[in-house]
This record gives structure tokens, sequence and C-alpha cells, in this order.
């Protein structure tokens, strides 16, 4: 009777036995596979964070925050940079140049330059139009033949909403005669579309209609 006593409970030992083995071992290969999980989570998280890296290695290559210095548009005009204070630049080619009143981006395309406005609706616009061909267009808006005297140049944000643009505006003073009779001078002014070269407005004072203005361009 004992003798079949101890071999039942010997069996019941080495049942226990077996069953803890197993699921320890059951433990064991869940650890496993959990490890091995983290493992590619953290090879992905890696990779992830390895490409995010490039991406903005090679945005930074593509944009900058543009920088004094010489530079060949894409139309092989030479353009100078130049710092002014209060961090803002201006754009030079030839004798015209416009002071930048928003932030200004440069990306390279072989030796050329191109140049970038982020406007506050969001949108990237290029300045295609340089200074120099900004002002002649503006200039024979007004029908004036040069920016001489008090004149300015601005390369600006204009417009509201989805019609917002990157512009150059150019104020200048010209002669005229009041009534026909009274000579005086009229603040003027033209903004010139930098992406496409376009006059986009004209403004004058409101006592414009009341005053003779010759044609300075046929002088």
């Amino acid at each position: 009777m004992k003798s079949k006593f101890f071999v039942a409970l010997f069996f019941t030992l080495v049942l226990a036995v077996s069953l803890v083995v197993a699921e320890n071992e059951d433990l064991a290969d869940k650890a496993k596979a959990l490890k091995a999980g983290a493992i590619d989570a953290v090879g992905e998280a890696k990779q992830l964070m390895e490409g995010s890296g490039n991406l903005t290695q090679d945005r930074a290559r593509e944009m900058i925050k543009v920088r004094a210095g010489n530079y060949e548009s894409m139309n092989g005009e030479r353009i100078q940079v130049m710092q002014e204070s209060n961090n803002q630049y201006r754009l030079s080619v030839g004798d015209r140049s416009a002071m930048v009143r928003f932030n200004l981006e440069q990306s390279g395309e072989g030796n050329k330059t191109k140049f970038h406005a982020k406007l506050s609706n969001g949108r990237n616009a290029e300045i295609k139009v340089m200074p120099n061909t900004a002002s002649e267009r503006a200039l024979e808006r007004l029908r004036l033949k040069n920016c001489a005297g008090n004149c300015t140049i601005e390369l600006k944000e204009v417009g509201k909403g989805n019609q917002t643009k990157a512009a150059y505006s150019v104020k200048t003073e010209r002669q005229s005669r009041f009534l026909g009779l009274f000579k005086t001078r009229m603040n003027v002014e033209a903004e010139v579309d930098a992406e496409s070269g376009e006059v986009i407005r004209v403004n004058k004072p409101w006592w414009a209609f009341l005053a003779s203005e010759p044609d300075e361009t046929e002088e």
C-alpha cells in the first residue's frame, strides 16, 4: 500500500515539475519574442530618425536663409546681397537695389541661385524678377525716365489671403501741373509682381485727376 502511495506521489511530483518547466519554457519563449520585437522596434525607430535627419539635411541643402554675397540669377544676372541693420537684406543688380521686407531664402541650382520668400499665407514665392527689371517696368508704367531723387524700391508682401504676393514697391516723385497752372510734385507708386514682372497696382494722390503729368519718357 505504501509503495503504491510513493509511486503515485513520485509521478505527481514528476508531472508538477514537468508543468513548471514547460511553463517556464513558454515564458522564456515569450520573453525572447518580446525582446526580439523590442530590438526590431528600436531598429525601425533608428531608421526613421536617420531618415528624418537625412531629410533635414537635404532640406538644408535645398533651402537656406539668404546670405550676404555675390550670386548669379537663373537669368544670368549678377546679384549682390548685402546685409543691413536689424537683420534685413538688400538685393542689388547694377545701380538698382531693393530693401527686402520679409524673410528671404536661397537655393542653389548648379552655379546659379534662386531666391524665395515665405509669405504669410504659407505660399513659397520665387523671386524671379530682380530690382533693375522691376524698376524699369514701374517707371514705364508711371511714364518716367528714371528713378532719381526721392526714389525707393522695396521688396515686400502685398495683398491678403490667396491674393498675397511678393512684390516690388517703387515710390518716387514726379513733376506735374495742378489745374494745368501750378507747378507741383506728386508722390507716385507702382507695385510689380516679383514672380511675373506684371505691374499690379499704381497709386497716385487723390487730386491726380486735376493735374497734368507730362510724359517724361518722350523728352
